[in-house]
């Protein structure tokens, strides 16, 4: 479930991002995830992070960025396909 109150912590992304708004998809002891809009060089795109906890401190695991809308409907037209195999 989405947590839509989720963007009180600071995400843990480098300080050359700024974060305009995000919603944390999971966060546990061991493993955060979440999608991001963010803003960097002047430009804006949604992220979607994933970070391990490792020795008290997150790491990033993972990052994808989505930089358009055309983008972001490739994206999601293969996983509806792959969804109907479910």
């Amino acid at each position: 479930m989405v947590d839509l109150k989720s963007n009180v912590e600071k995400l843990p992304v480098h300080e050359s991002i700024t974060v305009h708004n995000y919603v944390n998809l999971y966060k546990t002891d061991k493993w955060w995830a979440a999608v991001a809009l963010c803003e960097s060089f002047g430009r804006k795109d949604i992220s979607l992070y994933q970070w391990q906890n490792r020795e008290g401190s997150w790491k990033r695991q993972s990052k994808w960025k989505i930089k358009n809308q055309a983008e972001w409907l490739a994206i999601k037209n293969v996983v509806e396909r792959m969804l109907e195999n479910i």
